[in-house]
């Protein structure tokens, strides 16, 4: 029990073929609140064997899930949906004390997480394909679609549910199995995960989870094995390219989901009051904590002054604390390393001529950084390059929207760009001019289940949600049958 009085209800072990089980060398690791540096839980510590073991059982379930009609696949993520949703207090609480974001932010995740499973609930039973004929008129085409296979599923500490729920979700729907490695800081909540798949009927084997400290020697089985043919992961661009060259080996399908570094551009006829609202939804969600953070923000010329006088007290406001607190609105960084990567781009842009409107100090507490809002920010130091990830906003200027959109596609990576405007025929020049892969207009929150999540450039590969996140998982087959 941790010291908030949650009790884990599930097993702290590995999760493999229907069964809850010790690593096979006996090895466990430590699960540590980042509020408080408390030790939450000792959970197993897979290796290799575990990861054979686990992608065994995915292979051997394959065959007999993809045959499962898809009604009934439809009906298990969707009683998974409803249980998430019965347990979202649970699961709130649980994300907040291993990964630190406030209680209101982890309920609005799990209720985001959750829809997911609803989401391709409904697109299980859609699965098409088509048929027509040839040119001449002699071959009648006919198009199905079939899963691609045993999926490796990979996801990172931000968003310890949604992102195993918008990967899981349509691998499921669309007949894969899965092997699934979280991210060692926020295990427990995909040890939930797979506690609520196993409560909603999922067969035995389907889902497999292995929890780990030694994430290349796990994942690095499944990709080498050949057995798997699937990849889905999010996480930074250094990883997704090592494991882009793993994956290669065998050829597998491919989604990356990686880094991010997002314009947020105001112009000079925006709405201010709406521009610094979406300002702190974009750079604050999470702490800051998110690929789709507003990394770097570009303000016209005419309202800098009163858009930075204005965010710049709306960050000041905010309060700090651990997550479960009420009213607390900004928690702790995820790890140590994760502060002192904030604090050394601080201060390389203060060394380099950038003024601190807000924020900037030594940490208020342990992990936890005071919201940060620069000014006068040099174009050539860190901040204006590096994917910040915590509660820090830089501001630049601009006075055209060729140089605004220069700016914004200076970057190896596409993810997300937000557009602050009043006049439509601007918002869509802006938008067709930046480098991304979604674009969030006159709002700081683009992340939907209806939507096609994704980017451009280094910020990854494919879409995940909507109609087209199923595509991922599915492979196309052609018949020729000659017209008699």
């Amino acid at each position: 029990m941790s010291e908030t009085g949650v009790k884990f209800e599930f097993p702290q072990r590995l999760f493999i073929d229907g069964a809850w089980t010790d690593a096979a060398h006996g090895d466990r690791f430590d699960v540590v609140n980042p509020a408080t540096g408390e030790v939450l839980a000792r959970i197993a510590d897979g290796r290799r064997e575990d990861a054979r073991q686990a992608l065994d059982a995915a292979v051997a379930s394959q065959v007999a899930w993809a045959e499962t009609p898809p009604r009934e696949r439809s009906e298990i993520l969707r009683r998974a949906y409803d249980l998430i949703i019965e347990h979202i207090d649970e699961l709130a609480m649980l994300i907040t004390l291993e990964m630190g974001k406030p209680l209101a932010d982890a309920r609005g995740e799990v209720s985001y997480g959750a829809e997911f499973f609803r989401w391709f609930a409904e697109e299980a039973v859609r699965i098409g394909g088509d048929h027509t004929l040839s040119g001449d008129g002699r071959t009648r085409i006919v198009v199905t679609r079939e899963p691609v296979g045993p999926c490796v599923v990979v996801t990172p500490w931000n968003f310890p549910l949604a992102m195993g729920t918008r990967k899981i979700g349509p691998a499921l729907a669309a007949g894969c199995t899965v092997v699934f490695k979280p991210a060692e800081q926020t295990p427990l909540t995909a040890l939930y995960l797979a506690h609520i798949l196993s409560l909603a009927g999922l067969p035995d084997g389907v889902v497999n989870v292995v929890t780990t400290t030694a994430a290349a020697e796990v994942v690095g089985y499944w990709l080498d094995s050949g057995q798997a043919r699937k990849l889905s992961f999010t996480g930074s661009t250094e990883v997704g390219r090592i494991l882009l060259a793993q994956a290669s080996k065998h050829v597998m399908r491919t989604s990356m989901e990686l880094g991010g570094n997002a314009p947020f551009i105001v112009c000079h006829d925006a709405d201010i009051d709406t521009a610094v609202e979406g300002a702190i939804t974009a750079k604050m969600r999470n702490m800051g904590e998110a690929c789709t953070a507003a990394n770097r923000l570009y303000v016209h010329a005419d309202v800098i002054e009163e858009f930075t006088k204005r965010f710049a007290e709306r960050m000041a406001a905010l309060r700090l604390g651990p997550g479960w607190e009420d009213g607390v609105q900004v928690g702790p960084l995820i790890d140590h390393d994760a502060l002192r990567k904030v604090e050394s781009l601080v201060r390389d842009a203060v060394d380099r001529g950038a003024r601190v409107a807000t924020g900037g100090e030594s940490p208020v507490d342990g992990l936890l950084y005071p919201p940060t809002v620069l000014v006068d920010v040099a174009l050539d130091c860190e901040l204006a390059s590096a994917e910040i990830f915590g509660p820090v906003a830089p501001i630049f200027t601009f006075t055209d929207e060729a140089e605004a959109v220069r700016l914004a596609n200076d970057t190896e990576w596409g993810l997300v760009g937000y557009i602050f405007t009043q006049d439509i025929d601007r918002a869509f020049r802006l938008a067709g001019g930046l480098e991304v892969g979604m674009v969030g207009l006159n709002t700081g929150l683009v992340s939907n289940p209806a939507g096609p999540f994704g980017g451009v450039k280094s910020s990854g590969l494919g879409r995940e949600g909507g109609r087209w996140g199923i595509d991922e998982y599915l492979e196309y087959k052609y018949f020729a049958i000659p017209r008699r």
